[in-house]
C-alpha cells in the first residue's frame, strides 16, 4: 500500500507544483512580506488539496488503498506545513551553504534539492499512512 499511497501524494504534488502553482505564488512565496506569506499559504493550500483528492480517488478505486481519515488529516498537515516551509527558500538555501553546495546553488541546484526536500516529506506522510 505504501507505493500506491506515495504515487497519489506525488501526484498530488505534481500537479499543485506545477500546472496549478500561478506565477504569483512562484514569484512571491518565498518573500518576506504578507504578499509572500499569502503566497505560499495558498499555494500549501493547493498541495493539501490536490493530495486530499488524490488520496480520496486512490481510496475509492484501488483495493489496496485503505486511509485512516484522522491519520489521513495529520498527513495533509504535514504536507501543507512542511510545504510551506521548504519554499520560503531559505531552509533550502540554508541547507546547502551548510553542506558544501554553494557552488551548485549558482548553476540551479536548489531547485533539486528543494525537490527532493519535498519529495522526503511526500514519503514520511506515505509511510505514516500505510503503517495506520
Amino acid at each position: 500500500m505504501f507505493a500506491s499511497l506515495f504515487v497519489l501524494l506525488y501526484l498530488g504534488h505534481l500537479l499543485a507544483d506545477y500546472p496549478l502553482q500561478s506565477d504569483h505564488q512562484a514569484t512571491h512565496k518565498a518573500d518576506r512580506t504578507t504578499t509572500g506569506w499569502v503566497a505560499s499559504l495558498t499555494h500549501a493550500a493547493t498541495h493539501v488539496a490536490t493530495c486530499a483528492a488524490a488520496l480520496t480517488a486512490g481510496a475509492l478505486a484501488l483495493d489496496d488503498v485503505v486511509v485512516s481519515v484522522p491519520v489521513a488529516l495529520v498527513a495533509l498537515v504535514w504536507i501543507g506545513a512542511s510545504h510551506a516551509f521548504i519554499d520560503r527558500r531559505w531552509p533550502v538555501l540554508w541547507w546547502m551553504r551548510n553542506t558544501g553546495s554553494t557552488a551548485w546553488i549558482e548553476r540551479g541546484g536548489a531547485a533539486h534539492v528543494d525537490q527532493t526536500a519535498h519529495i522526503l516529506a511526500l514519503v514520511l506522510a506515505a509511510l505514516a499512512l500505510a503503517s495506520a
